[in-house]
């Protein structure tokens, strides 16, 4: 007891030290944690709204382009709070070096930029001594050309990376990069330092691409190249340009997702026929046409197995019991479900209902397309909530018999039934949101192609997943080709006529060879849009199906296509955040909560510590220094201990409530 009451005056004085009035002193330089954005309308510009968008990063935009635009002078940008001198904008982003017709606002802005420490982002510019750089040595395209990362850049604000950084080239012969390589040149008692360094197509000539140009008391970031948003060259250091302008010391929150669910373990998929261009049962209108099913093998989660291990990766495996429990009915017993069993721990389980039913209107397959059943009044009939409980709550049952560990609030309904799906059903099944209800599920799978935003069913909120191209009903590569051959190639190629028909949505290719067309031509097209969704910030998964494992394994190449890229770019520190789907649905909500808040309360930085007030209840993504310090709270500067989570190199999490945070020494420098 005497122990006790000790250690609790200890901690009374010490909270009477810290409520004790300090001495006075003069507050520093506030510097409110906002983004300065001057938009000329073009897409490097934009680019960088769009990676401070996808980050959460609280930023206002100026468009020069705009009669009724405010001028940018000393008024707009900086005043004066509780006797201190603030900084509305902790950083400034500019189309160029000096974009303004009328010179007074390019003053003012070097002036804050001087006062304040603030640094300026140059999206676009070309090369000369203004911006420390000597002539272009070469100007022209850059596609499929390698820029390396300096030492600079990847001790410093680029340290995720390991480089080199490659210029997409999707179509050859097609420039889709254009830029300048020029040797920095800074003038006496000037610096450049130099970030990214490009050679031109063909080799030979070398020269920056992006660098720090330090003068007349300012830091400028220099980007030499044009690009936009989607291009893999600027989403590989979007990141490092953000944490560079701020100082790493921003709101927002940004990791690279990637989970792969595997759809339909335990059925058998329909397969594609090469001969009929279609799938049995699933659009095949003659009837002779028939092909044998898609199931995995005991040596088909062996190679899982193997290859996971040897990636570094899980897949997320959403079961069917019914498919396991017809093999038993059938053969007497199931050796996949005994491979399976043995090897349970090394997967991920989610619930894909019992039987695959559809669950949405009663389908009237009669006809191809197929339509919803309706009654006698012309009402859409749809499957019960009774039938919808059953289907989820039998799977849940099955998964605990057979000894599988599954998280009971996720589920993945077949195709995505229930929900709406156009044209067929324009609405959700009625029926759907009470039985997710009911049953408990929070986090319920959608397609990412039909709907991208997140959204509320009952208790759950979706989650949309990306699809790959490898396709539900191929298990080789030959079935693959022939089947993306049909989707996107002309009538006179011997396809469907589909990219001719929705020219705004499918683009026709040549005939893909069937031997070589899924290595030479899928495969890098996939794998280029899934990078493009790991390097956005993105939480949504991507799925396939069992049969993609199965027979000749088509999957496992195109995730090391992935995987590898992604590797071979980013660094250690930075992996691919491989997460279960409630742990995705939670960052996709606390994201679609957060953007609208983003810079609607206080939240700055002064005498190197971070203020944070947001209003009630609402979780603020904050990305900080390393050694930063958490001191919030009444013993915050006596037990505070470091903040947030390690993540390329940097500190970063979610707080609610008004958050202050100690900054490392030089942090702001």
């Amino acid at each position: 007891m005497r122990k006790a009451l000790t250690a609790m005056c200890v901690l009374a004085g010490t909270a009477s030290l810290l409520m004790a009035p300090q001495a006075a002193y003069a507050a520093g330089p506030r510097i409110d944690l906002t983004v300065l954005v001057v938009s000329d309308g073009n897409s490097p510009v934009d680019a960088i709204e769009g990676q401070l968008k996808t980050e959460g990063v609280p930023y206002k935009k100026v468009d020069l382009t705009d009669s009724g635009r405010p001028v940018i002078n000393t008024a707009f940008l900086q005043d004066t709070v509780g006797g201190a001198p603030r900084a509305k904008y902790q950083a400034v982003v500019l189309p160029n070096a000096d974009p303004f017709t009328d010179a007074a606002e390019m003053t003012a802005l070097v002036n804050f930029e001087k006062q304040f420490g603030i640094r300026q982002l140059d999206a676009y510019v070309y090369p000369t001594a203004n911006v420390g750089l000597g002539a272009p040595a070469y100007s022209g395209p850059l596609d499929g050309t390698p820029a390396a990362v300096s030492p600079a850049g990847l001790s410093g604000a680029l340290r995720y990376l390991k480089g080199p950084v490659t210029f997409e080239d999707n179509a050859p012969g097609v420039p889709e990069s254009y830029g300048f390589l020029a040797a920095p040149a800074p003038a006496a008692g000037t610096t450049f330092d130099t970030y990214l360094t490009g050679t031109a197509p063909g080799g030979g000539t070398t020269g920056t691409l992006a660098g720090v140009y330090t003068h007349d008391g300012r830091s400028e970031m220099v980007m030499t190249f044009a690009y936009n948003v989607n291009q893999w060259q600027f989403r590989t250091i979007g990141h490092g340009l953000v944490t560079w302008l701020t100082k790493g010391v921003h709101l927002g929150y940004a990791r690279n997702y990637f989970s792969v669910h595997v759809d339909d373990v335990f059925l058998p998929d329909a397969r594609w026929s090469v001969d009929g261009d279609c799938t049995p049962g699933e659009g095949c209108t003659d009837p002779s046409v028939t092909t044998p099913d898609i199931r995995m093998t005991p040596a088909d989660v062996t190679a899982a197995v193997n290859w996971q291990t040897q990636s570094g990766f899980t897949l997320d495996m959403f079961y069917n019991g019914k498919g396991s429990d017809e093999t038993v009915a059938q053969d007497g017993s199931d050796p996949l479900l005994t491979t399976f069993q043995s090897n349970k721990a090394k997967f991920r389980w989610g619930n894909h209902t019992y039987d695959h039913s559809y669950l949405g209107c009663v389908q009237d397959v009669t006809v191809v397309p197929w339509r919803c059943q309706t009654d006698a009044s012309g009402n859409v009939v749809y499957v019960s909530k009774a039938d919808i409980k059953t289907a989820i709550t039998a799977n849940r049952t099955w998964a605990g018999q057979k000894g599988f560990s599954i998280q009971s609030d996720e589920l993945v309904t077949g195709e995505h039934s229930g929900l709406k799906i156009l044209p067929q059903q324009p609405n959700d099944n009625p029926n759907l949101a009470a039985a997710l209800t009911e049953t408990g599920i929070k986090w319920t799978g959608s397609d990412a192609s039909r709907e991208k935003n997140q959204r509320a069913i009952g208790s759950a909120q979706t989650v949309p997943r990306h699809p790959m191209s490898v396709f539900f009903n191929v298990a080789k590569v030959s079935e693959e080709v022939d089947e993306y051959n049909w989707i996107y190639t002309s009538r006179a190629n011997g396809g469907s006529g589909l990219c001719e028909d929705n020219p705004g949505s499918v683009t026709c290719i040549a005939p893909l060879d069937p031997a070589t067309g899924y290595a030479s031509y899928i495969i890098p097209v996939d794998a280029r849009i899934d990078l493009s969704h790991i390097v956005a910030n993105d939480p949504r998964p991507h799925y396939v199906h069992q049969s993609n494992l199965a027979e000749e394994r088509i999957l496992y190449p195109l995730l090391d296509k992935v995987l590898g890229d992604y590797r071979a770019t980013f660094a250690a520190n930075a992996p691919v955040v491989n997460a279960r789907t409630s742990a995705l649905g939670t960052e996709l909500a606390r994201q679609d909560l957060w953007r609208p808040k983003a810079g609607t309360f206080p939240a700055y930085v002064q005498d190197g510590k971070v203020t944070i007030q947001p209003p009630a209840g609402l979780a603020v993504p904050i990305t900080m220094p390393e050694g930063t310090r958490d001191v919030s709270g009444l013993l915050g500067p006596l037990l505070g201990g470091p903040f947030g989570t390690v993540y390329a190199g940097e500190r970063s999490d979610y707080k609610t409530g008004t958050t202050s945070l100690t900054l490392p020494a030089g942090a702001m420098s």
